[in-house]
């Protein structure tokens, strides 16, 4: 089909999408090459995962003692960056310095994976990449990881889309038996303002926002079944697993009060509680600060706060 005047049906500054499916990317962020950063003291490298895909990641190696931890090895922390699955990148000067702050202040060895955007590559593209990272960062093949990191002891987070993206891998494991080697063990998951839809609103949630968003994540996933209520998007949805089933044994859901997405964070967070699910949860909400604020202001007091929430986490025994 034709679409001679090809209108503009959502807008904003990352990006443009029309009717037609067409999308403009008017965030395109400048990459920030590995090695060391000064800001923290991290070491960073890149390795290529699959080239037939494009899938790789950027590790992030603390300076031994830094954190205050112990001197043993360090747990290996998996992240995923938001963008909506159509935009941002592992190694954007936002997430390039946000996951070199947490490897940091946490003592993690992270492993920040770049994987495909939609709408070139459809989701499930990008559940599937972050499936490949996981995979490898437990094999512990890379060198960094065999001697620094402890692969017994894993942590998933991800903000945003990645947040959603912890979630499904999450679902993903529950679908492994015991004793599939590819199912590693997951000691937590941090989901830092997930994004999560739904046909129907629940309580608080702006009407108008939340159309904008189911209509973001069907050009993200054109085969979505059931459009926002797909249990990818709606992990309530009729028919989605279980929430019982989550493979992890902690979790922490993180929201901004003003956030956008905070209504169905809250929501999700008292399902997962409320749930058959043996693990331990936990919930925090920054007062009056919006959608991933941390990134854009890391060093304000709730940022740190929030920082600080995720390092007590990781160290929780």
């Amino acid at each position: 089909m034709e679409f001679p005047t090809d209108e503009v049906v959502i807008g904003c500054d990352a990006f443009r999408i029309y009717r037609s499916g067409k999308m403009d990317r008017l965030h395109r962020p400048a990459r920030v090459p590995a090695g060391h950063d000064p800001a923290t003291g991290v070491a960073s490298k890149d390795v290529v995962l699959d080239a037939g895909t494009g899938l790789s990641v950027r590790l992030f190696l603390p300076t031994r003692g830094a954190h205050g931890g112990s001197p043993g090895k360090l747990a290996v922390l998996v992240f995923f960056h938001g963008g909506a699955f159509l935009i941002e990148s592992a190694v954007s000067p936002l997430y390039h310095g946000y996951v070199a702050s947490l490897a940091a202040a946490a003592g993690v060895l992270a492993v920040s994976v770049e994987y495909r955007l939609a709408p070139e590559h459809p989701v499930p593209a990008a559940y599937d990449d972050a499936w490949t990272a996981l995979q490898w960062a437990a094999s512990a093949r890379d060198e960094w990881i065999a001697e620094h990191g402890d692969a017994a002891r894993l942590f998933l987070a991800g903000d945003s889309a990645g947040g959603n993206m912890v979630h499904n891998v999450l679902v993903k494991l529950a679908s492994c038996s015991d004793s599939d080697p590819s199912a590693p063990r997951i000691e937590g998951a941090i989901l830092l303002h997930p994004w999560f839809g739904g046909n129907t609103l629940v309580e608080g949630e702006d009407a108008t926002r939340a159309k904008e968003m189911a209509r973001i994540w069907e050009v993200a996933c054109p085969g979505a079944a059931g459009g926002a209520d797909d249990p990818r998007m709606n992990p309530m949805a009729p028919g989605a697993p279980a929430l019982e089933s989550l493979r992890c044994e902690r979790m922490l859901v993180c929201a901004g009060e003003d956030d956008w997405a905070a209504a169905r964070d809250r929501t999700y967070y008292a399902a997962v509680a409320a749930s058959a699910w043996p693990g331990r949860t936990a919930w925090l909400e920054s007062e009056g600060e919006g959608h991933v604020f941390f990134l854009e202001k890391p060093e304000c007091a709730k940022a740190r706060e929030l920082m600080d929430r995720v390092v007590t986490f990781v160290h929780e025994s």
